[in-house]
């Protein structure tokens, strides 16, 4: 075994091979390493009831770190996308909320979803300083978030492809191959039986001429926090369309219209009150009380379908809903991971009543909805 394979699996098995892969050659960099990795995971023998034991047990080991100077050293000894995964682990399974305890180490977390994730968690318990912290950083996440979706989802939503106007936008769902076959035929090699290509064709969209209602009613229950992000945001872009209505409702056991600031997903984020009871049925009732032109209206509701209440009152809605020609989607899961946990019962019943159930990522619910009101 070579001296790096024993160093990646000393890493890996951390204080229990301290003995057994003592010869791995270990330097200070790599030392340090491995205090990072058992300040972390460490903890899983913790939350497994397992004490921590071997030959270092008293020692000033990785438990000796603080928070914010395991912080500063993940972030100095691994590459980046390997220090936000180990960040996405530290506040998502392991919950070290005191990464989130000051302004000064908030300014230092790299910005992803599983940190939005925490600092919604708990937004209610944060001083005002703190706060503020947590809105430039959910800031800067929905940003981030937003740079990468809008043109995906605005490629689905504003139109088809049309063949007979050229494009200057450069991509794989715009290119016209029979249109660049044609325009490069002089360019053909018969020497290497090649086509070589120096103009490649794209042709243009059609913009649609929409005039739709979409209300998305979205479950606050702490499970669905991704898909409360992917919902403000995707909320944010159909409010920029011309011809689109779209209406924002939260609920838990009360219901919460936020259409005012469909406009700003950081507003809406710092609104939410995640966990508590789920009425689903009563959220369906008020999506339904907003329903003006039935034919021309879709009601998304996204949710892990565990319904507090009785659920008649909500099956009846769905069944009114279907029969006045409303548009009807179950969202349970609309992030990225597409990896929901829900109620497979009701979702079936809903499903027995017009309301299809899928979990899908924003770019695919963007092509749903492009399909449903053209």
């Amino acid at each position: 075994m070579t001296d790096a394979m024993l160093k990646r699996w000393r890493l890996l098995l951390g204080q229990y091979a301290s003995i057994p892969l003592a010869h791995a050659g270990f330097d200070r960099a790599d030392w340090q390493m491995e205090q990072c990795l058992d300040f972390l995971y460490g903890r899983e023998y913790e939350r497994r009831d397992l004490a921590r034991r071997g030959p270092r047990a008293g020692s000033l080991d990785g438990s000796q770190l603080k928070a914010l100077d395991w912080l500063q050293r993940a972030r100095r000894l691994f590459p980046r996308d390997t220090f936000e995964r180990v960040q996405a682990q530290a506040l998502d399974r392991y919950g070290m909320t005191e990464l989130l305890s000051d302004p000064a180490t908030l300014a230092q977390l790299s910005p992803d979803p599983a940190l939005a994730r925490a600092l919604l968690g708990m937004r209610g318990r944060m001083s005002p300083d703190l706060q503020q912290a947590a809105r430039s950083l959910i800031r800067r996440i929905v940003q981030q978030l937003t740079e990468r979706l809008r043109p995906q989802l605005l490629q689905a939503l504003t139109g088809r492809r049309h063949a007979q106007r050229r494009s200057q936008h450069a991509c794989a769902q715009n290119f016209d191959w029979q249109g660049t076959i044609r325009a490069n035929l002089r360019h053909y090699d018969r020497e290497r039986r090649q086509l070589l290509i120096e103009r490649p064709r794209f042709v243009a969209r059609q913009r649609r001429r929409l005039n739709w209602d979409v209300i998305l009613l979205v479950d606050q229950s702490g499970s669905m926090v991704d898909s409360v992000m992917h919902s403000a945001i995707m909320a944010s872009i159909l409010a920029s369309l011309p011809g689109v209505r779209p209406r924002l409702l939260l609920f838990d056991t009360a219901v919460v219209d936020l259409s005012h600031l469909a406009a700003d997903p950081v507003e809406v984020l710092m609104t939410v009150q995640l966990g508590g009871g789920t009425n689903i049925g009563k959220a369906m009732r008020v999506a339904e009380g907003l329903v003006q032109q039935p034919q021309r209206t879709v009601i998304a509701l996204i949710s892990d379908f565990c319904e507090g209440a009785t659920p008649t009152p909500l099956l009846q809605t769905v069944s009114r809903l279907t029969e006045a020609r409303v548009k009807l989607l179950g969202l349970a899961a609309l992030d990225d991971q597409q990896e929901p946990a829900y109620d497979h019962d009701l979702a079936s019943r809903l499903v027995a009543r017009g309301m299809p159930i899928a979990a899908l990522t924003p770019q695919r619910f963007a092509e749903w909805l492009a399909e449903v009101i053209q």
